[in-house]
């Protein structure tokens, strides 16, 4: 049976519990990319609506983050953005279109190009702050994950211009303009502090920093031109007491690294096992980490599947179940309800 939030202190829930390896009467679950096109409700209200002007929607930001507590019951809620939105307040010309993804119009190829990106300040994105009072009401005792995109990844979209497979111009700047690089990734450090900060101070009750395209780098590059700026990121609120999850895809070769760089949480993509990964990050806890196509799967298998992560992180100090990226588009929602059971139920202990 799943379980509805009912404690009044966000700071005891089960999910802040499990952030500070802390003993959880089960283990708590939430999804990333639970608030989105999974939902058919989700779909109805965003219909006319382009995902920038949602994002800066307060009444709809907080609808289409709290939908996924009411229908599966999950232990947080994660804040409806974008990681592109504190660019776009700062007045990056980035369209996040439709298949595609965040589409910059002027990529950044040079110094010229950095001098002209300008700090964040709070007055910037008023509507977070409205949106995260708004949630506040709504969700109670369950508790508000915030989020920002890593210094590197941001990078990655302002110099490519876009998504990319290969990250070559990302990779020709690290090595060729490193002054370039880091004058870049300095400037985004400070916005993506800011912008998590602003997320806190609005009533976010933990923060993740997503560098989804960390795993494209080497351990030698990640650790000489990322970890350095990531962790100014995490440093950068460590004074607000919330926890801090780290989380990239493709990251195995890194997680040592990631948690070196100030998280209390790492993120673990599917191709990691828990236990592999406990051995490597430390005293933190551990996220993930459900392949998300496992939702396709029979329910039999699907409930091996949970049983299995389950068990590989009886080696964690902490576990948040969540998959091991982001929920698919095309995922059923009463299978990932299903999930949200199962962990409650196979984790649940005397």
């Amino acid at each position: 049976m799943s379980r509805m939030a009912t404690v009044n202190d966000v700071t005891e829930s089960v999910f802040i519990r499990a952030c500070r390896r802390e003993s959880t009467p089960y283990t708590p679950v939430w999804f990333m990319r639970q608030a989105g096109r999974s939902l058919p409700e989700y779909r109805k209200v965003r219909e006319g609506v382009d995902m920038l002007t949602a994002c800066r929607t307060p009444e709809l930001v907080c609808e289409i983050t709290v939908q996924p507590v009411r229908r599966h019951a999950v232990d947080a809620a994660v804040f409806f953005s974008d990681i592109v939105v504190p660019l776009a307040a700062v007045g990056v010309d980035v369209d996040i279109v439709p298949g595609t993804g965040p589409v910059v119009g002027s990529p950044i190829r040079t110094m010229a190009d950095v001098d002209k990106l300008r700090d964040l300040t709070p007055d910037d994105v008023p509507y977070i702050t409205e949106a995260i009072g708004l949630l506040r009401a709504e969700l109670g005792g369950t508790p508000l994950i915030g989020f920002a995109g890593a210094p590197f990844t941001l990078a990655s979209y302002l110099v490519e211009g876009g998504p990319s497979r290969t990250h070559a111009k990302t990779k020709a700047m690290i090595y060729g303009a490193p002054d370039v690089w880091n004058a870049l990734c300095e400037r985004l450090t400070a916005i993506t502090t800011t912008f998590l900060r602003v997320q806190v101070d609005a009533g976010a009750a933990a923060v993740q920093l997503f560098d989804s395209w960390a795993g494209a780098l080497s351990l030698h590059d990640y650790l000489a031109s990322v970890e350095p700026h990531s962790a100014r990121v995490l440093t950068g609120v460590a004074d607000l007491g919330v926890p801090r999850i780290h989380f990239g895809v493709g990251t195995g070769h890194l997680l040592a690294a990631m948690a070196d760089a100030g998280a209390d949480v790492v993120g673990v993509d599917w191709k990691t096992s828990l236990t592999d990964a406990a051995a490597l990050v430390g005293h933190r806890a551990l996220q993930g980490n459900l392949d998300p196509c496992a939702v396709f799967a029979p329910p039999p298998v699907m409930s091996t599947m949970v049983r299995r992560v389950l068990d590989d992180a009886e080696a964690a100090q902490g576990h948040v179940f969540n998959l091991g990226h982001g929920v698919l588009p095309e995922s059923d929602p009463d299978a990932l309800t299903r999930i949200v059971d199962l962990v409650h139920e196979h984790s649940t202990r005397s």
